[in-house]
């Protein structure tokens, strides 16, 4: 004959604390290796996807002038000049698709249809594309201070 044998109690015997007040010793553990996090790649400058874009398209006499502190309408002020008409749209063609691609916004575009001289308003940074003839007439770097000497700009 079978015997039944009742399930073991697991209450707490009278006057046993529920809680112990004893240290618990902290079980060894190799030591975890730090996690790494994936690091999404840093996307690139506004000015600096410009510069790139004059280098690629080979625009010449590249200028940057800095207008931090001297106007609130931009913080840089990027000048080029292209060989031709043609040189100087496709220029500009150039550097408003590559802002547009990597993440910069649709900066606006006056000048070209005519193609003598392109401004590329991207926010904090203008960009003036000229032909050479049509650059030294206006003479941009002069006004905003683009040539002025070291002792001036020290001050």
């Amino acid at each position: 004959m079978d015997t039944v044998t009742e399930p073991p109690d697991f209450r707490p015997k009278r006057n046993t604390p529920l809680l112990t007040t004893a240290p618990i010793k902290a079980a060894k553990r190799a030591p975890r290796a730090p996690k790494v996090l994936p690091v999404e790649p840093t996307k690139p400058s506004a000015l600096q996807i410009i510069l790139d874009c004059l280098e690629d398209s080979k625009a010449e006499e590249v200028t940057t002038i800095d207008l931090l502190g001297k106007t609130s309408i931009a913080d840089h002020m990027v000048i080029a000049s292209g060989r031709s008409d043609r040189h100087v749209g496709a220029v500009a063609d150039q550097i408003v698709s590559k802002l547009r691609d990597e993440g910069h916004g649709n900066a606006k575009v006056e000048g070209l249809p005519l193609c003598e001289w392109v401004l590329i308003d991207a926010g904090d940074i203008i960009v003036h594309v000229f032909k050479p003839d049509i650059r030294s007439f206006y003479n941009l770097e002069k006004m905003w201070g683009g040539d002025r000497p070291e002792e001036a700009v020290r001050r």
